[in-house]
């Protein structure tokens, strides 16, 4: 009996450790995920928000949305009067709270000239009486394009609460009014898909050069002496205590026309004067510049594996009869694709939403998405088209990241 009871005590015993301990982990990792919840999952949700939400419109024209919710808008009709008197009462009440600018600019996005309409029909709508009896004609009188259908037809396809007019400009299509279909836009206005197409070609690119010069380096680091080694490390770390700028600044100093590259080309009579190399403000820039600046991201992991790897290996493969090019590709290089792995997806990720490198030395040719975000964000005040590039951007990079796991598999990547 004694014996039962001591043996339920430890059970107790145990299973209050065993709980212990998990509270502890608990209260170990709750400060790292609350700081991903609010520094990463937080802005994430609202940034989807922010590419969907259309909410400022559709309270400051809620009257009128719901007059025209009846109107066919494909009759070719203009709406009745009901739909006029709202617009009325939506344009002097918003005009009294001093929204209308916001909501002008935010319809003036999808349909052209509709801020300076409303802006016109805010300052002048304040006359009418409540109770007009011809609405439509009074404001026609205002702004003519109160008289166009297409107008209102704009009216009540963005007035919604929510709206995917966002995405449907991030991906190079648009609502064509005269019609009230969808449609890709002209080749004029096409920017977005091109711009994506172009930051995943450059990115990849930018992997590929860095893996190019970080799989050599590595090999080398890895293989000589411990001093040697720490010194040439050294000076692989070296531009990280540099800032950032000034390192993009040298790259521009280094590739202008009249830069130190030109200049040497030109003293070896490689160029003409007057045939200078443009090796900035495009592409060539852009892909340059970031090279040498994410190439430290890919030499590291690979150096962390190559150290790892036993050179037993390779001897035993060359004492078997193996070549050395048949050992290396046969017994070392396997070795290394977990590092090969964790560099390429470390740098492709940098790569895919680096700002300021592309917008100092890429010119028109070669900025990213991530500088279009920006603008739309700093510039254009669109934070609703700025949030759906960005989660278009997200789940591209979520979707190559998957690509990784089912063709590398995410369990082959090590940092050493």
């Amino acid at each position: 009996m004694t014996d039962v009871v001591n043996d339920t005590t430890l059970k107790t015993r145990f299973s209050r450790t065993e709980r212990r301990k998990r509270v502890r982990a608990l209260l170990l990792v709750l400060p790292l995920f609350l700081f991903i919840c609010v520094t990463f999952l937080a802005p994430v949700a609202e940034m989807l928000f922010r590419s969907t939400d259309n909410t400022a419109v559709h309270n400051a024209l809620t009257n009128t949305h719901k007059a025209l919710s009846s109107w066919d808008e494909n009759s070719g009709e203009l709406p009745p009067q009901a739909a006029y008197l709202a617009i009325i009462a939506d344009v002097k009440a918003g005009a009294k709270k001093k929204m209308f600018t916001r909501v002008g600019r935010r319809l003036n996005y999808q349909i052209s000239g509709v801020s300076s309409m409303f802006r016109k029909t805010a300052r002048q709508a304040r006359r009418l009486p409540d109770d007009i009896a011809d609405p439509q004609t009074a404001l026609i009188k205002i702004h003519k394009k109160w008289g166009d259908v297409n107008i209102w037809r704009g009216i009540k396809y963005f007035t919604t609460p929510y709206t995917s007019s966002y995405y449907l400009d991030a991906t190079d299509f648009g609502y064509v009014l005269e019609n009230g279909d969808y449609a890709r836009k002209v080749e004029s206005q096409r920017v977005y898909l091109n711009l994506f197409w172009r930051t995943i070609i450059m990115s990849v690119a930018i992997t590929l050069l860095t893996l190019l010069m970080a799989y050599p380096t590595a090999f080398l680091i890895s293989s000589i002496s411990s001093q040697s080694a720490n010194l040439l490390l050294i000076m692989v770390l070296l531009p990280f205590w540099t800032s950032l700028l000034v390192r993009t600044t040298s790259w521009i100093v280094l590739l202008y026309q009249e830069g130190v590259i030109n200049d040497l080309l030109v003293s070896l009579g490689l160029v003409s004067d007057d045939g200078r190399l443009e090796l900035i403000h495009n592409t060539t820039g852009t892909i340059v510049a970031m090279t040498h600046i994410l190439l430290p991201f890919m030499l590291l992991p690979l150096y962390s594996v190559m150290k790892t790897i036993n050179p037993a290996y390779m001897r035993a493969a060359r004492s078997m009869g193996a070549g050395a090019f048949t050992a290396f590709r046969r017994v070392y290089f396997p070795q290394t694709v977990p590092g090969i792995g964790a560099g390429a997806i470390l740098v492709f990720i940098l790569a895919i939403g680096y700002y300021i490198t592309p917008e100092l030395v890429g010119g028109v040719e070669g900025t990213f998405i991530s500088n279009r975000i920006a603008y739309h964000v700093r510039s254009s005040g669109n934070w609703g088209l700025a949030s759906a590039l960005g989660f278009i951007l997200l789940i591209l990079v979520l979707l190559m990241y998957w690509c990784y796991d089912k063709i590398v598999g995410i369990d082959n990547m090590k940092l050493g």
